[in-house]
């Protein structure tokens, strides 16, 4: 009974192995299946028409022209960006405390050289100005009084009727009376430059800016009424860097540039402020040059700065194919079009130097060596 156990039992063993084997054997089969299917799909038996073509070229188009790569050398610029400024600006301020009585000004507004802009109130102030030509009246009658007694004086103590005493009375109440006169003279050139503080005039020729009081409000000395520049003569500000500004110097030539107003033009470096901001350590770099019409005050512009000049391989831009978004040209290599992938950079506005070839340059980054020839074919210069 026991024996017939035993035996089942290694039958059972032998079955659930045989089992296992069978499984891993068609899981194996498949396994080797798929990888061969898809080896296959991939064109692993086959030729590669392709790779073929690509080493051993096309021929050559009729009519195509072959253009060297080159290495050129070009110039480097940085811009800075800053606005324009003005050179000549200044704040009006009012000197007197005194109410408005006439404003003659409106932002933007053009003025002359000693055009009235305000009027403050100057009736206390011609009072005072009276007041000070009466008192000058007054010391002038005093003067002359003083000087009729001076000479009498003089007179009497020639002939000894009056002692000495006298006779310096009479010159000192004489020199008091002169300087009494002339006191009362300052004080009313002081009345008249404070009554000419009543009427505020344009320094100069130049645009309003701000208009800052109305008729009726109280101005005091040090208010700030009204905001002046030249349009003449502006300046356009820009921050530069640290390491760039200490290439420049006062008088150095440089480019700047005025976009709202498509302008450009050659400036020139005015001052260089020797200090740097604190925050994005810049420096203040200030150009002068000759101003457009329509610029004004605040107009954005840059500033085109010059260095090292740089090593670039070029090609025409007709030269170049593309397929979706892999860039690639034809290499003329041992008489055939030995089509080649490239990596471009920036396109240039220098033509192309090869004649009949349309279209600038483009920087080639990757791909191509100067001394290669590229093909321009005549129908050249649209995607592939």
């Amino acid at each position: 009974m026991n024996a017939r156990t035993s035996q089942n039992a290694k039958r059972l063993d032998l079955g659930r192995v045989a089992g296992t084997v069978i499984r891993w054997t068609v899981a194996a089969a498949g396994i080797a299946g798929v990888t061969w299917l898809l080896i296959a799909l991939a064109g692993f038996f086959h030729e590669k028409v392709g790779d073929r073509r690509g080493a051993e070229g096309r021929p050559i188009p009729e009519g195509a022209v072959e253009v060297e790569v080159r290495r050129i050398e070009r110039p480097r610029f940085e811009t800075a960006v800053g606005s324009v400024q003005p050179i000549r600006e200044t704040s009006v301020a009012s000197k007197l405390l005194a109410r408005v009585l006439e404003v003659n000004l409106t932002a933007g507004q053009r003025v002359k050289e000693n055009d009235i802009l305000v009027r403050l109130d100057d009736s206390d102030l011609i009072a005072r100005l009276r007041q000070a030509e009466s008192s000058r009246d007054a010391a002038q009658a005093r003067l002359d009084r003083a000087s009729a007694d001076l000479q009498r004086a003089q007179s009497l103590r020639s002939n000894g009727s009056i002692p000495q005493a006298d006779l310096d009375a009479a010159q000192a109440e004489f020199g008091s009376a002169q300087a009494d006169l002339a006191r009362n003279l300052q004080a009313i050139e002081e009345g008249k430059i404070i009554l000419d503080y009543a009427t505020i005039r344009a320094p100069f020729d130049g645009i309003v800016v701000d208009k800052r009081v109305d008729v009726g409000d109280t101005v005091t000395p040090g208010q700030v009424i009204v905001s002046i520049y030249d349009p003449t003569r502006m300046q356009l500000v820009a921050s530069v860097r640290e390491s760039l500004a200490s290439r420049l110097a006062v008088g150095q030539q440089v480019t700047a540039r005025l976009d709202s107003l498509d302008h450009e033009c050659d400036a020139t470096i005015s001052e260089v402020v020797p200090e740097a901001a604190t925050g994005s350590r810049s420096f203040s770099v200030k150009v002068v040059g000759p101003c457009p019409p329509g610029i004004y005050s605040g107009i954005f512009g840059r500033l085109i700065l010059p260095l090292d000049s740089e090593q670039l391989t070029v090609i025409p831009q007709a030269a170049v194919r593309r397929v979706g978004q892999l860039t690639m040209v034809d290499v003329a290599t041992e008489g055939h079009a030995v089509r080649r992938m490239v990596r471009l950079g920036r396109s240039l506005d220098e033509a192309s130097p090869a004649p009949g070839v349309p279209g600038g340059l483009v920087e080639v980054l990757a791909g191509l060596e100067p001394g290669d020839k590229v093909i321009v074919a005549q129908d050249a210069g649209g995607d592939r």
